[in-house]
């Protein structure tokens, strides 16, 4: 029998079961991720053998640099606050201070404890550092009406942090080639720091505010195809995301920024909304063939032999570095324990952290230490869709409560004072 025909029959069988069984999905202890790990094994040499690519890492970058973009663009569609330092103030704590004390926590555990050089070291922490926007669908803003803070913070660190650790991986990557950091200090912090994200904040707002303008003025005089309207969205995406890297600016930070910036300057909601599904439905296409890819990769060889390795990394930053760091960066805000202590749990590790490992990979990472790199971020990514997928669901159920009581108690109190 042919075996792309075999191929397409499984992957039309799961696509069927994730969508007539959603709403049972929804109520179990397991995501949508950990299900396409599972199914990418199970296709793989380990299962079927029906998978058998093994991808060039410039595939993979390519691959995994596609669904981080439409999954920025999306969660910039959902931010719902004012454009003020007060409306933003959980994401800047944990990009500004969650964000740095990752990688460097994990940049030291690699030095002390597997004897990385410091180049290799802050290398793994900011390809371990993003929060991925993808997998992460279950604890995000499921609207852009909903005001929770909780899941506003873990959805607009998703989209800033997956575009701000890039600077620490061209950090890492110039120490690899030349360990004399005076030599490229300077022109890191003047190029890779200041200008590329000025550059990806100011191209952002420009190519949005152009492209949303050209859109209204059409508008005026010819009726668009609804169908066709929504290709807008992937058009501004596109569009941001290669202009911004030809000024060699953050194209990630662009495409997130413009998403904001699109839900601000359209004035039709629905236009916001429909825009939004259509982005949403490509990342859940994206993402099932990332991760499907990403289970038939794995290899029981390699993932044994970097397993102590992969499990010291992973447990520190799971249940080490992010609770603390998350409980630290939040202090002196108004966030109950509950909240504070699941921003510290909610990091999961996914295709941001897949994108900047085949980026490396494509760069200066090679031999040896590119290979225990990579095996180390396939654990660590594993593991985290494991224990994330299997808890979500029930920790993000325990949280809706709490906060329906907390409502509650909050309108009993002002009936009481009145």
């Amino acid at each position: 029998m042919d075996i792309y025909i075999l191929k397409l029959l499984v992957i039309g069988i799961l696509l069927l079961s994730v969508t007539l069984g959603s709403g049972l999905i929804s109520r179990l202890p397991l995501s949508y991720a950990l299900i396409y790990l599972l199914v990418g094994v199970f296709l793989s040499p380990y299962g079927l053998n029906l998978i058998q690519l093994r991808p060039e890492a410039k595939f993979l970058e390519r691959l995994t640099e596609l669904v981080v973009l439409i999954s920025l663009f999306s969660c910039g569609l959902k931010m719902n606050r004012p454009l003020k330092t007060w409306a933003w103030n959980s994401t800047i704590r944990l990009i500004g201070l969650l964000m740095p004390i990752t990688i460097f926590a994990v940049a030291a555990i690699a030095h002390f404890f597997l004897s990385f050089d410091w180049g290799a070291a802050i290398l793994l922490g900011a390809i371990l550092a993003p929060t991925d926007p993808v997998l992460a669908s279950e604890v995000q803003i499921f609207h852009p009406d909903d005001k929770d803070e909780l899941r506003f913070g873990l959805t607009s660190e998703g989209g800033l942090n997956d575009a701000l650790a890039f600077p620490f991986v061209y950090f890492g990557l110039y120490w690899l080639k030349d360990d004399n950091w005076q030599n490229w200090f300077v022109q890191w912090v003047a190029v890779d720091v200041i200008w590329a994200i000025a550059a990806g904040f100011a191209m952002g707002i420009i190519v949005a505010r152009v492209t949303v303008w050209l859109d209204k003025q059409t508008q005026r005089l010819i009726k668009v195809d609804n169908l066709m309207e929504d290709f807008v969205a992937l058009s501004m995406i596109l569009l941001t995301y290669s202009l911004t890297e030809l000024v060699n600016g953050y194209g990630f930070l662009a495409v997130f920024v413009a998403g904001v910036v699109a839900q601000k300057t359209y004035r039709d909601p629905e236009k916001r909304f429909s825009q939004l599904e259509f982005t949403e439905t490509l990342e859940k296409l994206l993402e099932i063939a990332t991760i499907l890819l990403l289970g038939s990769l794995l290899r029981i060889e390699p993932i044994m032999r970097f397993l102590p390795q992969g499990l010291l990394v992973a447990g520190a930053l799971i249940f080490l570095i992010r609770p603390v760091g998350a409980w630290v960066s939040t202090i002196g805000e108004d966030h109950s324990p509950l909240r504070r202590l699941l921003f510290g749990w909610f990091g999961i590790r996914g295709v941001g952290s897949l994108y900047y490992l085949a980026y490396a990979l494509g760069s200066s990472l090679k031999g040896d230490m590119g290979e225990q790199i990579a095996w180390i971020t396939f654990i660590t990514v594993i593991i985290s869709v494991v224990l994330h997928g299997i808890t979500s669901t029930p920790l993000m159920n325990r949280y809706e409560r709490h906060v329906e009581r907390r409502k509650q108690r909050a309108i009993a109190a002002k009936s009481e004072a009145a």
